[in-house]
């Protein structure tokens, strides 16, 4: 198995005139690459996955790894609130080459943990990739406990969790419960240091899309055990973390890489895009990083 930690970025999907935008997103992923990134992360929440098409949602997963070619994981998104699509999906960027498969809980169903437990245990049975659950209560509704997480690590291809709760505490009790290999990942920015910190083993990040150099650098460095400079790199970046969360995600994200030059603001609806605060927000997070002038 592949090596799944420090800086894995959310991947943003760009598009231009309603469609994906191939090229540009070939250039991003060129970009994550040469800057350091550890890991890539295809058609998540960033990545707009509920709004892509089933065609849209392959050709951008098959278009990452044909880009990274082996020379960072990529980790597929490929969730669902339907476990029988879920499966499916999984079973498509298994056969694509994706290296592991982040499945998230089940939005708008509201499944008990016991359902939880079960549509996990199905995905596990049904592909041969390693697994990382995406625990995100606050756009879910539900999200697991740690009980059930503990569970659901005794299956040998359940690998990790991206930990979007924002709870710091669960990190420890995790990590008590699941076993020290058992990976965590934070899905958080601006607590990624600190979550490092209580034993996590990395990010997958939006503020990554922006400045991947940094935050490569700033999860090394957490990850060696450098901490000083770890903080000196996180409030470097605190002022990006906050603003590309200061309208509906990844509407400010994408509105930074149109400032850069890297593709254009475009989001499908029922995402628009930012307001003026969050604009003005995100210019000055990248000026100050000297990423436009």
């Amino acid at each position: 198995m592949k090596e799944f930690n420090g800086s894995i970025t959310a991947l943003v999907t760009p598009f231009k005139n309603g469609r994906v935008d191939e090229n540009a997103f070939a250039a991003l992923v060129e970009r994550q690459i040469e800057a350091g990134t550890h890991g890539l992360v295809p058609v998540g929440t960033t990545g707009e996955s509920a709004t892509l098409a089933d065609e849209e949602h392959e050709r951008v997963i098959r278009l990452c790894i044909e880009t990274a070619r082996g020379r960072a994981p990529v980790i597929a998104g490929a969730g669902s609130n339907d476990t029988a699509y879920a499966i499916s999906m999984a079973r498509r960027v298994q056969e694509f080459g994706a290296d592991a498969v982040l499945a998230v809980t089940g939005y708008y169903n509201r499944p008990s943990q016991a359902g939880l437990l079960a549509h996990f245990t199905a995905l596990h049975d049904a592909v041969d990739l390693p697994i990382f659950i995406y625990n995100i209560p606050a756009r879910t509704v539900v999200g697991l406990t740690v009980e059930t997480l503990a569970r659901l690590a005794d299956l040998p291809r359940i690998v990790g969790v991206k930990d979007a709760t924002g709870d710091l505490a669960r990190v420890a009790l995790q990590r008590r419960a699941c076993g020290t290999d058992f990976i965590q990942l934070s899905g958080e920015d601006m607590t990624a240091v600190g979550f490092n910190a209580m034993g996590g083993r990395g990010c997958i990040s939006v503020s990554a899309n922006i400045a991947p150099g940094l935050c490569a650098q700033m999860q090394e460095a957490s990850l060696a055990g450098d901490y000083q400079r770890a903080v000196e790199l996180q409030d470097g970046l605190a002022p990006l973390h906050d603003a590309l969360f200061s309208d509906a995600s990844p509407a400010p994200t994408k509105y930074a890489l149109s400032l850069m030059g890297l593709c254009a603001e475009d989001v499908r609806l029922p995402l628009v895009g930012p307001n003026d605060g969050a604009k003005a927000k995100v210019r000055a997070a990248l000026e100050a990083l000297d990423l436009i002038g």
